[in-house]
């Protein structure tokens, strides 16, 4: 399963974090228990949603997306996690293919 999957109003994202990091960064794809996740790194701490919250604004800001257009919906206390991000399913699939491709990946695994 690729990172990111179509949704009815949106899409929906897997995540890898790594709170308390070096740098806030999108770190791309790694190989997760049920098929890939993207990566993300925060130096937020992971208490009272901080991470959550470092989390959604280096994806809103990378992405050109607004923040109020993600929401985490698995995984809230955990380094797993799934967000939704609520939206035209096309234009957002569109939005994190450019930017995989943009780091050498074109294609999800079948």
């Amino acid at each position: 399963m690729s990172v990111h999957a179509p949704t009815r109003d949106g899409a929906r994202l897997r995540l890898k974090v790594r709170p308390q990091a070096r740098r806030d960064a999108i770190d791309g794809v790694v190989p997760d228990i049920d098929g890939e996740a993207l990566a993300v790194s925060v130096t937020a701490a992971p208490e009272d949603g901080k991470a959550n919250d470092a989390v959604i604004a280096l994806l809103a800001k990378n992405w050109n997306l607004p923040r109020g257009a993600f929401a985490v919906t698995s995984g809230a206390t955990s380094r797993r996690k799934s967000l939704r991000i609520a939206g035209d399913p096309d234009a957002i699939a569109a939005v994190i293919e450019t930017w995989l491709a943009s780091r050498g990946r074109t294609k999800p695994p079948e």
